[in-house]
C-alpha cells in the first residue's frame, strides 16, 4: 500500500528532576547542599533512510514521545542525559507543522537529519541554589517539560522526469520500455492507482528518475479522480513529460487534452508551468494519428518539442530520451523550501516562521476568575516544585518579576481574588 500523506504527533522527553539532598558523611565538614540536576530529555529527531519508499509505518504509529531525562540524586550526581530519538523516514518527506502549516524540514538525502522537536533541559539541584545568603537551600527545579506538536508529514517523491497525461494515454507502457519498471498495464481507466518509479538510463551514461503518476482528468486539481492525491509528486520534477494519445483512440481531440492537462497542473501549483515541457505524441502506429499530429503541431507551435513515438513498436523512443536528458542538464532543481547558506557554503534546513513564545497573557472568565496564560509562565509552573515553601516562594518572585502581579492590578484583581494557572487555582494577595 502506498501511503503518502500522514498526521501524527510528536513529543521531545521531558528533563529529569534537580533533587534537594545533604551530605552528612564523617570526616567531610560542612557537607552541605548535594543535590544533583536531573538530566535532559531526548530530542525527536527524523533521519532519512534510502531503502524507505512510503509513509506506510506512520499510520501504524502515530505517537513518538521520547524518553524523558534521569533524575538528579544525592551526592551531587546528576542523572544522565536521554538517548535522541531518531525516526526514520523515506527521501523526499516534507514535515510541516500542523496547526500552523510551516514547513520544519524537508528530508531528501540519505542520512540527513532534522531536529522535530526538542527535549527539556534537566531541573537543577539545590546545591546549584547555594549563595553565601542561604548556603543550605532546600529548592531545587522540576525538568522542563519537551516540546509537542502535531506534524503532517507528506511525501514527494525524489524523481527527475513526471509522466502526465490523461488515463490511458500509454505512460506505463512508456515507462516499462525506457525502463526495469514493471507497472501493471491494462486496458482501463486509472490501472495506476500509484506512482511508478523507473531509473532510465541512455547510451551516453547519463540516467534520471522517472514517475509515472495516475491518470489527470479535468477538475483533478480539485480532487476529482485519482491524480488530484499525487500531484505533489510532480512539485520536484525538473522536467514534465506530457503524454498524448495522438491517435485519438477515445474520441478526444488531442489539442483539448493538451489545454485541460496544463490548466489542472496550473490550478494546482502555478510555479509547475515553469518547468520545461516535453510534448509524447503516443500511439503514432495506429490510423489517424499522422493527420491529428500534423493538426497539433500547428496548433501548439513553437511552445514546446512534439516527439511523434509509438511505446509498443519503440519508434522514437532514442531521440526523446536523450532529449529529456539534455533538459535535465540545463534545468536547475526547483527547492520546495527556502535554505540558509551558512558562511562556510553549507546549506542547511531553515526553520521558518516558528512561533514567537509568549510571557504571559490575562484573561478574566464570567465568574471574575483572573486566567494566566502564556508559554514562559507555565513551564516556570511545571519546573516548580510545589511541595516545599522555597520553591513556592521563588515562583512568587519569578512572577513579579515578569509583571504579573502589576498586570494583575491593572486588570482590577484585589485581595483573596481567584487566579488560575493551567487547572491550578491560587488566591491573589496584596
Amino acid at each position: 500500500m502506498f501511503v503518502d500523506q500522514v498526521k501524527i504527533y510528536v513529543k521531545g522527553g521531558d528533563g529529569g528532576d534537580g533533587m534537594v539532598a545533604f551530605r552528612r558523611e564523617k570526616y567531610v565538614p560542612k557537607g552541605g547542599p548535594a543535590g544533583g540536576d536531573g538530566g535532559n530529555g531526548a530530542n525527536v529527531i527524523f533521519q532519512v533512510e534510502e531503502g524507505l519508499r512510503t509513509l506506510m509505518d506512520f499510520r501504524y504509529q502515530r505517537h513518538f514521545k521520547a524518553p524523558r531525562g534521569e533524575h538528579g540524586m544525592s551526592k551531587n550526581q546528576h542523572g544522565k542525559n536521554s538517548k535522541d530519538m531518531i525516526v526514520k523516514v523515506p527521501p523526499g518527506t516534507i514535515v510541516s507543522d500542523a496547526e500552523t502549516g510551516v514547513i520544519i524540514a524537508d528530508l531528501v538525502e540519505h542520512g540527513q537529519q532534522a531536529v522535530i522537536v526538542k527535549g527539556g533541559r534537566g531541573g537543577r539541584g539545590n546545591s546549584r541554589f547555594a549563595t553565601p545568603a542561604n548556603p543550605a537551600p532546600e529548592l531545587s527545579e522540576k525538568g522542563e517539560p519537551g516540546q509537542e506538536r502535531e506534524i503532517m508529514m507528506e511525501l514527494k517523491l525524489l524523481a527527475d522526469v513526471g509522466l502526465v497525461g490523461f488515463p490511458s494515454v500509454g505512460k506505463s507502457t512508456l515507462l516499462s520500455v525506457v525502463s526495469a519498471a514493471r507497472p501493471k498495464i491494462a486496458e482501463y481507466h486509472f490501472t495506476t492507482i500509484a506512482p511508478n518509479l523507473g531509473m532510465v538510463e541512455t547510451e551516453d551514461g547519463r540516467s534520471f528518475v522517472l514517475a509515472d503518476l495516475p491518470g489527470l482528468i479535468e477538475g483533478a486539481h480539485s480532487g476529482v479522480g485519482l491524480g488530484h492525491q499525487f500531484l505533489r509528486h510532480i512539485e520536484r520534477t525538473r522536467v514534465i513529460i506530457h503524454v498524448i494519445d495522438m491517435a485519438a483512440t477515445e474520441g478526444r481531440d488531442p489539442y483539448e487534452d493538451y489545454l485541460t492537462i496544463n490548466n489542472e497542473l496550473k490550478e494546482y501549483n502555478l510555479r509547475l508551468t515553469e518547468r520545461p515541457q516535453v510534448i509524447v505524441a503516443n500511439k503514432m502506429d495506429m490510423p489517424n494519428a499522422e493527420e491529428n499530429l500534423k493538426v497539433f503541431k500547428e496548433k501548439v507551435g513553437d511552445e514546446h518539442l512534439v516527439f511523434p513515438i509509438s511505446a509498443v513498436t519503440r519508434e522514437g523512443l532514442r531521440e526523446l530520451i536523450f532529449a529529456v536528458a539534455d533538459l535535465i542538464d540545463q534545468t536547475p532543481e526547483f527547492p520546495l523550501m527556502e535554505e540558509e547558506v551558512l558562511e562556510n557554503d553549507e546549506t542547511r534546513v531553515m526553520y521558518k516562521h516558528v512561533k514567537a513564545e509568549q510571557e504571559f497573557q490575562i484573561t478574566r472568565e464570567p465568574d471574575g476568575t483572573f486566567v494566566i496564560s502564556g508559554d514562559s509562565i507555565e513551564r516556570l509552573f511545571k519546573m516548580t516544585d510545589f511541595s516545599r515553601d522555597e520553591s513556592v516562594q521563588r515562583f512568587a518572585r519569578q512572577m513579579r518579576g515578569m509583571g504579573i502581579d502589576d498586570a494583575l492590578r491593572e486588570r482590577g484583581a484585589k485581595d483573596g481574588d481567584t487566579v488560575k494557572l493551567l487547572e491550578y487555582e491560587f488566591e491573589f494577595v496584596e
